[in-house]
């Protein structure tokens, strides 16, 4: 038993390897960093400005080593999934260790939406992520209403709700973009941004039936010109579709009148307000 007692003072007394330390950082090697990170994300300097909410040459400075907000620096990792802590350290003169990764919470959290999208967690947003029937007015006949599908996800690559439409009767106009949710609001934001090209969906947060209610602004093109418009839409969230539920709805579809009562609900209940 001795013996036994005396291997183990001797166990207990001998040191552990130790685990290798993540490598030191400095602002040069941190600027090496985003800019790797930069060409993995495909994003040019103007994308990465237009993504973190700042200045063109806000970015260039940063690029250049020179000093920017602390804010700036948080924006920019988030947009390109990069630990803040670590670079702000290194970027005012402290050698650190920084992940080259996403940015995680602990707990059930997951990943966080960028400051600029409302800095939303993926579990407090969950109950977004599925299908919906997309409605509004057509442009072309204010008595035809145009249906189709939109499927919300999440983008792990980009922390963020994402959006697609689908089957619409207008195929190559179908927009892709990303969820903004702002914390002190009661309506969200459906963006999509194409080479300067906007368009903006602004709805009421979902209720407990899954619909969401709102107006949408966009182009609508008409013969060889494109015109601002805005009009109702609706988002009804739904796991099937039937094939005479989607596409343009004219008066004699059997959903035609309860599509109709949606958009009209969603003006008369004060969801929008077409001035």
């Amino acid at each position: 038993m001795q013996a036994i007692r005396d291997r183990g003072s001797i166990a207990s007394t001998m040191k552990k390897p130790a685990t290798p330390a993540a490598p030191a950082v400095s602002r040069e090697e941190a600027l090496d960093i985003i800019k790797t990170a930069m060409v993995e994300k495909k994003l040019t300097q103007a994308e990465l400005a237009d993504a973190s909410d700042c200045h063109e040459k806000t970015i260039q400075n940063l690029l250049g080593g020179r000093s920017v907000r602390d804010q700036t620096l948080f924006d920019v990792c988030m947009v390109l999934g990069l630990d803040f802590h670590g670079l702000r350290d290194a970027w005012h003169g402290e050698t650190v260790a920084v992940a080259n990764g996403p940015m995680e919470l602990k707990g059930d959290g997951g990943v966080v939406a960028p400051v600029y999208m409302g800095a939303y967690t993926r579990a407090a947003v969950d109950h977004y992520i599925g299908s919906y029937l997309t409605i509004r007015w057509a442009f072309a006949n204010d008595k035809t209403i145009v249906a189709y599908r939109t499927d919300i996800t999440w983008d792990p690559e980009w922390p963020s709700l994402l959006f697609q439409e689908r089957d619409r009767p207008d195929a190559p106009y179908s927009h892709r973009g990303r969820l903004y949710i702002p914390s002190s609001s009661m309506f969200i934001h459906l963006v999509s941004l194409t080479k300067g090209a906007m368009r903006m969906i602004i709805v009421s947060q979902i209720d407990r039936e899954g619909v969401m209610r709102g107006l949408i602004t966009t182009l609508n093109k008409k013969r060889a010109t494109f015109t601002p418009v805005a009009t109702p839409i609706v988002f009804a969230q739904q796991t099937a579709f039937e094939p005479d539920s989607l596409g343009e709805i004219a008066t004699g579809n059997r959903h035609y009148a309860h599509y109709k009562t949606l958009l009209t609900d969603t003006v008369e209940q004060g969801y929008a307000r077409l001035v």
